[in-house]
């Protein structure tokens, strides 16, 4: 029964006001339904849940990813609003202009201003 049931993502924040400034603004996410404390942003056809949290930031692993069809379009966007991305140095993956390719993808990650893991990915076909 879950498998046709909606899901939806959580982006943790310690900072609300901080985090809504970065995702609305540098990110370009339009804002939606606040309830709980916190906001909707619907992306594609999939929503994420912002709210505040004391352990925000704390996983070391990515929260979620964009899957796009053009990842270098992506990142040059998000660098041209302010996104930094992070550089990784990985076996087997090679990583230029901040993206690395390996796995059947070509992915890029940032932090958002709480501390959270973020990325945009593009398959391979």
């Amino acid at each position: 029964m879950l498998g046709t049931a909606p899901i939806r993502a959580y982006i943790p924040v310690s900072n609300l006001q901080r985090a809504r400034r970065f995702y609305e603004q540098t990110v370009g996410l339009e804002p939606g339904e606040e309830y709980g404390g916190g906001v909707i942003y619907r992306c594609g056809g999939a929503e994420v849940f912002m709210y505040p949290t004391p352990n925000a930031g704390t996983s070391k692993a990515s929260q979620a990813f964009w899957q796009v069809n053009d990842v270098e379009a992506e990142v040059a966007d998000l660098k041209a609003r302010g996104v930094v991305f992070e550089q990784y140095d990985m076996p087997g993956i090679k990583m230029t202009n901040s993206i690395a390719t390996g796995g059947g993808a070509k992915t890029a990650w940032f932090k958002d201003s709480e501390g959270n893991i973020m990325a945009v990915s593009q398959r391979l076909r």
